[in-house]
């Protein structure tokens, strides 16, 4: 074999190597991240030509595909719309999935790699093919209760089982109907989907997990866990008890809520602090814990992590690097300082549950059409953010502030309460953003709940926390626990 020909083979050679090795890396290593692609589109329409799996909220659908006379065999619909919106989603005729259609999007496609027989066997035996069934961890009476509780607020509601980490409610308003977005008319889509981009309310929002805010006063709960677990304080520790305090290095003056000072004299203990919700001490806490020892803290919630549930949630935030001034805002949940609902309910959940935080987790299991269990989800230990007795303390603070301290609206009848309000500061003029979280019963949590209350409530910044989004957490835990 001459030279020229023995180059020539070697290329050919090479192109071989690499056309095998392009094609292994797509059909093997990318096949999924591929299908699951919002820009695939054949993926998109190959959907419709399946029976998609339903979604089940406690064994009713809240998702169903029916049989459509038309080209794409069947359509997409939601019962009770609005209400679920932001977790099922939608799938549109001409874009991209959102919510658990997205998330789930092959589970109930059936193209998952879990489901292949089944698909194999669906074409041998001519059965025309079906997605698996999603069943969620949502309980609609408390669904239902914090739709009714939140009223026209705009903001969300997300209430959880601290022993598991299961959601059992995830509201967010305002909401949408996403029927409008599964009617096989291009243009009725399109028309629908700008008009919901365009609303000033943001309804495509799901704010239980999208929506970042400054948490306010929520926010000292993470502070107070991180003071209680460096062994260095107390709830009696204590504080001076000025009426304004200046920042370190700053003009900026901090004030408690009301003016004044935090009760009587010239100290003031943690415990105090926490149930009058008092600003100034928390700054002076924070400064003599840091800045570190706080986001240790607060990224053993999850702040600063990614995780889903299966839905992405948006990343909360405690800022990687502050100077003192700022460390003293953050202490009650200011300066850049952001958190989603679910963020805070999990602060809520691990201390209701001795101090171990659970993954949080919207999907009970994933059925195939023939019943068997393709996904079934367990509870998960997230993290052990804080000892036992630390829980217990914080429990009991927290417990006193709905009895007679800055959260009483959130007081129920023979039911120990543990709760927390914020009143969160945004920009000069704008409106505040309210808070509560906690659980109940105390002695025995079976739910935690946190309610973001945007936009002041329509209050500007004469709202806060105990006057709106206690009461609303009050409602929803009677509904759950009288049920």
């Amino acid at each position: 074999m001459n030279r020229e020909l023995k180059r020539v083979s070697i290329v050919v050679l090479l192109m071989f190597v690499a056309l095998l090795a392009s094609t292994t890396i797509v059909q093997v290593f990318q096949a999924d991240s591929l299908s699951a692609d919002a820009r695939n589109t054949r993926t998109l329409y190959d959907s419709y030509s399946v029976e998609r799996g339903p979604i089940l909220v406690a064994g009713e659908p809240i998702a169903l595909s029916v049989p459509a006379d038309d080209e794409y065999k069947f359509q997409r619909t939601y019962s009770n719309g609005p209400l679920y919106a932001p977790i099922t989603g939608f799938i549109p005729l001409n874009g991209a999935p959102t919510g658990l259609e997205h998330a789930l999007n092959r589970e109930l496609s059936g193209t998952s790699d879990a489901q292949f027989f089944d698909k194999m066997n669906a074409l041998i035996t001519g059965q025309n093919p079906t997605g698996a069934t999603v069943e969620v961890t949502i309980d609609p009476a408390a669904q239902q209760a914090a739709w009714d509780a939140l009223g026209d607020l705009t903001g969300s509601v997300v209430v959880s089982e601290p022993a598991t980490g299961r959601i059992l409610a995830m509201v967010s308003k305002p909401s949408y109907d996403p029927n409008l977005l599964t009617v096989h008319d291009n243009q009725q889509v399109t028309d629908s989907y700008q008009s919901l981009l365009n609303d000033e309310g943001d309804p495509l929002i799901n704010r239980g997990i999208g929506a970042l805010n400054p948490p306010g006063s929520v926010f000292k709960l993470v502070v107070v866990t991180a003071a209680l677990e460096s062994g260095k304080f107390t709830p009696e520790s204590t504080f001076p008890n000025p009426a304004t305090f200046q920042l370190p290095g700053s003009s900026a003056v901090v004030i408690n809520s009301g003016g004044g000072t935090c009760g009587g004299g010239d100290t003031v203990t943690i415990a105090t602090a926490l149930k009058q919700s008092c600003n100034i001490p928390l700054a002076e806490l924070g400064l003599q814990l840091g800045d570190d020892a706080i986001r240790e803290t607060a990224e053993k919630f999850g702040f600063n992590s990614d995780y889903s549930t299966p839905l992405d949630v948006s990343q909360s935030v405690y800022p990687t690097v502050l100077d003192d001034a700022q460390t003293a805002l953050s202490a009650f949940g200011q300066t850049d300082v952001r958190a989603t609902t679910l963020q805070m309910a999990m602060v809520s959940a691990a201390i209701a549950n001795g101090g171990q935080l659970m993954t949080p987790n919207l999907v009970d299991k994933v059925t195939a059409p023939n019943l068997s269990p393709i996904q079934v989800f367990e509870p998960e230990t997230m993290e052990r953010v804080m000892s036992p007795e630390t829980a217990a303390t914080l429990t009991q603070m927290m417990v006193n502030g709905v009895q007679d301290g800055a959260a009483s609206n959130a007081r129920i009848d023979g039911v120990n309460v543990a709760g927390k309000t914020g009143t969160a500061e945004n920009a000069e003029d704008e409106p505040y953003t309210l808070w509560f979280t906690g659980f109940a019963p105390a002695e025995d949590p079976k739910y935690a709940i946190t309610v973001l209350v945007e936009d002041g409530g329509g209050l500007g910044q004469t709202g806060y926390g105990n006057l709106l989004a206690a009461p609303i957490a009050k409602q929803v835990l009677e509904a759950v626990l009288n049920k």
